[in-house]
């Protein structure tokens, strides 16, 4: 029997907004997972590098938003590890650190669809349960009905982007209700994405 079930959101979150939230926050509270761990990924190998704010700004930014949340929490754990971050990597290694709980890989569909193309993608479905929320426009692909795959309904899909964020702050333009609001109060002052 395990401790607790853990859900694990990995993202550049580059910066964190309100639909990183959105997604977390359901799986929290409206599946059987205790907790939702928001897995900032110093560089995920599907991403340019030069585009993200340094590290331990978007961890910060990410902590601000989950603050004071009982099922949300910021997690660093990848920024020990080699980079770039692989997802079996990650996975392996959380699992040793934390024996007694059970983590689930939470994805949207559009990564569902190319999970194939993953390192080691069979061990991930073997090893771990996989929450899918749908995305707008994406097919599920082959592995929709693998035993390991949840697909949870009704998630509610908000088109906004983190590119599309970095672009109006750099531009000077509002974002206001796009970040969760300490996120919000605290980009207005520092000068990250600027």
């Amino acid at each position: 029997m395990y401790a607790k079930r853990i859900g694990l959101f990995f993202g550049s979150f580059n910066p964190i907004h309100i639909g990183h939230l959105i997604i977390a926050n359901i799986l929290a509270t409206q599946t059987p997972l205790d907790e939702v761990w928001l897995v900032v990924s110093p560089h995920n190998p599907h991403k340019p590098k030069k585009s993200l704010a340094k590290d331990y700004d978007r961890l910060h930014l990410v902590q601000l938003a989950v603050e004071g949340s009982p099922y949300l929490k910021a997690s660093d754990i990848e920024f020990g590890l080699p980079k770039p971050s692989y997802t079996i990597d990650t996975l392996t290694y959380i699992k040793e650190k934390y024996p007694t709980y059970l983590f689930h890989l939470i994805m949207g569909g559009d990564n569902l669809a190319t999970l194939h193309k993953w390192k080691n993608h069979e061990l991930i479905l073997r090893d771990f349960p996989l929450y899918i929320y749908k995305r707008p426009g994406y097919k599920l692909g082959n592995l929709e009905t693998h035993p390991s795959i949840h697909i949870v309904k009704d998630v509610p899909q908000i088109h906004l982007s983190a590119s599309f964020i970095r672009k109006c702050i750099h531009e000077g333009k509002s974002v206001r209700y796009m970040l969760p609001e300490p996120v919000y109060t605290y980009l207005e002052k520092a000068p990250i994405y600027r």
